[in-house]
This record gives C-alpha cells, sequence and structure tokens, in this order.
C-alpha cells in the first residue's frame, strides 16, 4: 500500500486529492491546521488508512513511517485569505515548503508542489506556457501570493538539483467545484451564491479579462499523473477553454434561473486581464487533458455541493 502525505489536504482541493488517492489503494496522512481548511471537507472519511495531523507546517512536523508521495497543497489560495494572513502566506510558502521539501528527502519520496498560474502575474503573453517567466508585481497586494509561490518553485527546483531530491511542479490554473468556500472572494462561489440568493452578481471591471475555469476531478487526475510521472520542470493544469467574466456571471445565471442582475465594480489592484493556460507539456508527457465543459461543471457544482453549501448557510 503507498502511502501519501498530503498538506491542506483539508482544503478545497486537498480533499478531493484524498479522496482519490485513497480510492487508488494509498494510505493517507492530511497535514492541515484549517486556517483556511474545513473539518467538513474531510469528515466523510472514516477508514483506517486515513489519518489527519493537525500541525501548522510553518514549522518543522515529521511522519514516523514509510512515505511515497508528499503532495505539498498548503497554502492560503484567495485573495481574501491572503490579504487576511499576508505574513502567514509568506511563512507557508517559504518555511512550510523547506520543512515538507525535507520531509520528502529524508522519506526519499516523490515530492509534488501545488504551485500556481498567478507566478505569470498579469502576463503579456497569451496563452502562458510554462516557459513564460512572468510579470509579477512583487510588491503589490497580490504579491505575497505570488512570490510565495515563486519562492517555492525556486527552492523546489534547488532541492532537486542540489540535494537529488525527486520533485515536480504543477501551475494550477482557476478550479472549481464542490467543497468550494462560499465566501472566499474567487469568480464562481461568488457568482453562485450570489445568483441562487438573488442578489447583484458583482463583476470586476468590465468584465472582459478572461479565465481558464477546469472541474475539480480533471484538475486531481492530471496532478495524480503528474505525481506518477518522472517529470521535474513545471507543468500546466488547467482547462484552455476561456471566458470572460461576463460570460461566466450570464452562465451562473443561466444555470441557476436566478433573477440577479450584473452590477460593475472597481478593478482590484493587479488583477489579471487575460488568463489561460497552454497545455501542450500536460498532452505530450501526461496524456491529459481535462474533459468537464463549464457548463456541465457548474451543474454538477449546484447538484452536488447543494444550494445550501453554496450559499454558505450551516444546516
Amino acid at each position: 500500500m503507498p502511502t501519501s502525505i498530503v498538506t491542506g489536504g483539508a482544503g478545497f482541493l486537498g480533499s478531493h486529492l484524498c479522496d482519490a488517492l485513497l480510492a487508488r489503494g494509498h494510505r493517507v496522512f492530511c497535514v492541515d491546521n484549517f486556517e483556511t481548511g474545513s473539518l467538513k471537507n474531510i469528515e466523510h472519511i472514516r477508514v483506517p488508512e486515513f489519518i489527519h495531523l493537525n500541525v501548522d507546517i510553518i514549522e518543522p512536523y515529521f511522519v514516523d513511517e514509510p512515505v511515497d508521495f508528499v503532495y505539498h497543497l498548503a497554502s492560503p489560495a484567495s485573495p481574501i485569505d491572503y490579504l487576511r494572513i499576508p505574513l502567514h502566506t509568506l511563512k507557508v510558502g517559504s518555511y512550510g515548503t523547506h520543512h515538507t521539501l525535507g520531509l520528502a528527502k529524508n522519506h526519499r519520496a516523490r515530492f509534488l508542489i501545488a504551485s500556481t498560474s498567478e507566478v505569470y502575474g498579469d502576463p503579456q503573453v497569451h496563452p502562458q506556457p510554462e516557459d513564460y517567466w512572468g510579470n509579477v508585481n512583487p510588491i503589490g497586494p497580490r504579491g505575497v501570493y505570488d512570490e510565495a509561490k515563486r519562492y517555492a518553485e525556486a527552492l523546489t527546483m534547488a532541492y532537486h538539483r542540489a540535494q537529488g531530491v525527486d520533485t515536480a511542479i504543477m501551475r494550477i490554473f482557476n478550479t472549481y467545484g464542490p467543497r468550494m468556500r462560499s465566501h472566499d472572494g474567487r469568480a464562481i462561489p461568488t457568482f453562485m451564491r450570489q445568483a441562487l440568493t438573488d442578489r447583484p452578481i458583482t463583476v470586476f471591471g468590465d468584465g472582459k479579462q478572461t479565465r481558464s475555469f477546469c472541474y475539480v476531478s480533471d484538475l486531481i487526475d492530471g496532478m495524480i499523473r503528474l505525481a506518477e510521472s518522472g517529470h521535474h520542470l513545471p507543468v500546466n493544469v488547467g482547462n484552455p477553454d476561456e471566458f470572460t467574466l461576463l460570460e461566466l456571471a450570464e452562465t451562473v445565471i443561466e444555470i441557476t434561473g436566478s433573477k440577479s442582475e450584473i452590477i460593475y465594480e472597481a478593478l482590484p489592484t493587479d488583477d489579471p486581464q487575460v488568463r489561460q493556460p497552454d497545455i501542450s507539456l500536460a498532452k505530450a508527457i501526461l496524456g491529459w487533458e481535462p474533459k468537464v465543459k463549464l457548463r456541465e461543471g457548474l451543474q454538477r457544482t449546484l447538484d452536488e455541493a447543494g444550494v445550501e453549501a453554496l450559499v454558505g448557510v450551516t444546516v
């Protein structure tokens, strides 16, 4: 039975990864202190092969048994979170990544870091390939997240080159699905919460900025494929289908049958104008590409999560 560690395992992506690894016959250590994760995301898992460790990875931590894979997902990931705890975000990206890489080195485990499309900043190359170095404002409000992830990538490659750690870097583009936090500030959970309560849907700027949305099951499939490959350099994983935020809002209104109107608010500082992955590399080395289209994914999110969860009502 392979053993995997998942940092951030009680988060949106982490909990889906834990489910997928358990289904593949893995023993899973979920490392999460619930800073942004939730017990609700993992309380359904009641098997002896699943162990939760309530630790903060900015401090050293250890697992006293053999480990085969380390999936490092822990990090505040939404603007609401990393603007609320900017220093902790930087520490998770630096100290947390350092401690988790050390753990992987000690166990001779395959290490995968969940990086982000935000390393590209507000890109001047479109779509974004892995060899694009990005256009990031390091001292802007988003810099605490962007630079934490860029540093974490550099640290990962340093451990690979200097210490021989078997590493992988996955650059995740916008992902959605059940277990999103309704008030995490990102577009899809915000639009769905507003639509389901018939409140105005708030679109920043003129709504012409674009995003590419990947359904969570596709993302997790790509993540496991990358972890089980021998590739070391960054790989984009996301859905290349590009939509404006205005098109997203209109689709959410249609699917939910909402009476919401669309209103416009000021664009946040350093908000990227375009975001679309070039997934040629993922296709070539992983045989991976997304299967779930946006409309289908939004409907599945609504059906599987339920209205109460999407509007943030405790039942």
